[in-house]
């Protein structure tokens, strides 16, 4: 193999770079090495029973187009791979029943299936002409290399792609609570400060509720901790019905939920949407429930609702000021327990 070609080889394997221009530029270099007219990387859509043209490099009379799918059965890549002979320059004697061979006047090819890890095919990568060509030992070795190095490179796409996935998925692990699905405490206040920013903006206030779901302990106690998850989890659920792009509802841990969302506009009185929203979150978590085998009737949460400036208050703040608010909510509302029903 030249030195050229070599030295061209390490200079594009230095740069990182996607598939395609990877690819692009060994085909150009196969092109040099072997002669050919055309040189194209495929894939194989083995359920499909197709074969893709995924990129080509034509620079001379044949012309094999980018984007083409023809049956796999058809393919001179499949003939060769079934009878592992990957050169002929007597095509048209090779292989007379290949229609595709046939319009593209495709005289000499070479190809090399390209396998990832797990011993799949991938594709092939190929070299054509119209013209019979002769293949020669460098032109062997190249191919096989790229083959090598194209394969390598899908494979590490692939890993990435996973490893990409994976974090993602660690990245929505560690923002949501587990039992119910919704934001947990971490969440929360990346949201609330995100909230914060927009109602500075808007020039709006921020109003949050801060939920203690009382007896919640009692819950656990006399039911069980599978009735008292099962209640979090219906809790969680009759929350955000109607929720609102806006609105932020989340867990903050135990048997404490948060909801926060903007004020509507000037001219709404604060004590009206306080009262609004205190109202609603109430008639939500009020109710009946069915815990499994276990039906409660629960008379409601301790709701701390308040309503801040976001120019004079961060989000660390008002949380707290929510929570003392919860807390005088608490301490002034009548004992009801809640009730099991048979």
């Amino acid at each position: 193999m030249s030195d050229i070609i070599l030295a061209r080889v390490s200079e594009t394997l230095a740069t990182e770079q996607s598939l395609e221009s990877l690819v692009r530029q060994l085909l150009e270099m196969l092109e040099i090495v072997t002669d050919m007219e055309s040189t194209y990387l495929t894939k194989v859509d083995i359920n499909a029973r197709l074969q893709h043209i995924l990129y080509a490099r034509n620079s001379k009379q044949m012309q094999i187009p980018e984007g083409l799918s023809v049956p796999w059965g058809d393919t001179l890549c499949k003939r060769a791979i079934d009878s592992s002979s990957f050169f002929s320059n007597e095509v048209a004697e090779r292989w007379a029943d290949c229609d595709a061979a046939k319009a593209l006047g495709i005289t000499t090819y070479m190809s090399i299936p390209i396998h990832l890890a797990d011993g799949s095919l991938y594709g092939t990568l190929c070299a054509t002409s119209t013209q019979k060509q002769e293949l020669s030992e460098r032109g062997e070795q190249v191919l096989r290399l790229f083959a090598g190095l194209i394969a390598q490179y899908i494979q590490k796409e692939s890993l990435v792609a996973q490893l990409r996935e994976a974090n993602a998925a660690l990245v929505a692990h560690s923002y949501t609570d587990a039992l119910t699905g919704l934001p947990n405490r971490r969440a929360i206040f990346e949201h609330l400060a995100t909230l914060f920013s927009l109602a500075k903006h808007l020039k709006r206030n921020a109003i949050i509720a801060f939920i203690d779901l009382d007896d919640f302990k009692l819950i656990n106690d006399l039911h069980g901790h599978e009735a008292g998850d099962q209640f979090l989890i219906e809790v969680g659920k009759r929350l955000t019905q109607e929720q609102t792009e806006d609105d932020i509802i989340g867990r903050l841990g135990g048997d404490e939920f948060l909801v926060a969302c903007l004020s509507h506009n000037e001219n709404d009185g604060e004590k009206s949407q306080i009262s609004l929203l205190k109202t609603r979150i109430s008639a939500r978590i009020a109710g009946e429930y069915c815990l499994g085998n276990v039906h409660i009737f629960y008379p409601g949460a301790s709701l701390g609702v308040i309503e801040v400036d976001p120019t004079q208050t961060d989000a660390d703040s008002a949380l707290r000021a929510a929570d003392v608010a919860m807390y005088q909510d608490k301490k002034g509302k009548n004992k009801t327990r809640f009730l099991t029903m048979d």
